[in-house]
């Protein structure tokens, strides 16, 4: 009995799982360039306040970066959005809007940390919803994403480089703390 009820919820989940991928992968022009125009302007606004709030030189590197290449990315969506007559978000996503307001609670090290591993996190979702998007049955959405997609996998691994240059900073602060 119980084996049964495994099986037929492992089945369940299987079916939902792959109607849910199907479901995905055709991302069209109205979805694609809201959701990617909210996903440019949630970087462009942490960028932003790690200009501000970073106490690391390359954490303040990497921020001018998003900001500058999320802009392009922007401009270029508008192109796409004004050919399929759909309009451009002009909000970031709640999700990054609450991600954005605990990092404004944070300050020096602790802010940079907390934003390098956002940007980590971040960047795989965009890649993931890129990936999706290039699988679209629209042609001009393929073909954005398709060309989107090294550079926001650039991204990523900057960002995990970062990650790991704020882990040895950390410890090589803390080791220097302790010899003093």
């Amino acid at each position: 009995m119980k084996m049964t009820k495994y099986l037929m919820t492992s089945l369940f989940a299987v079916a939902l799982g792959t109607s849910s991928a199907f479901t995905l992968a055709d991302v069209d022009a109205e979805d694609f360039v809201e959701e990617a125009s909210a996903k440019n302007i949630s970087e462009i606004e942490a960028g932003k306040l790690a200009l501000d709030k970073s106490t690391f030189p390359a954490v303040k590197t990497f921020a001018q970066k998003m900001i500058n290449e999320h802009s392009a990315n922007n401009t270029e969506l508008r192109s796409l959005a004004t050919r399929k007559k759909v309009t451009l978000s002009d909000d970031a996503e709640l999700t990054s809007k609450a991600k954005a307001a605990i990092l404004k609670q944070r300050d020096g090290e602790s802010f940079d940390v907390a934003y390098a591993n956002n940007q980590v996190a971040a960047h795989k979702s965009a890649i993931e919803f890129y990936k999706e998007a290039a699988k679209s049955t629209d042609a001009d959405v393929r073909t954005f994403a398709v060309a989107a997609l090294p550079k926001l996998q650039h991204h990523l691994q900057d960002a995990e480089k970062l990650v790991s240059e704020l882990a040895k900073s950390d410890t090589v602060d803390s080791t220097a703390e302790k010899n003093n």
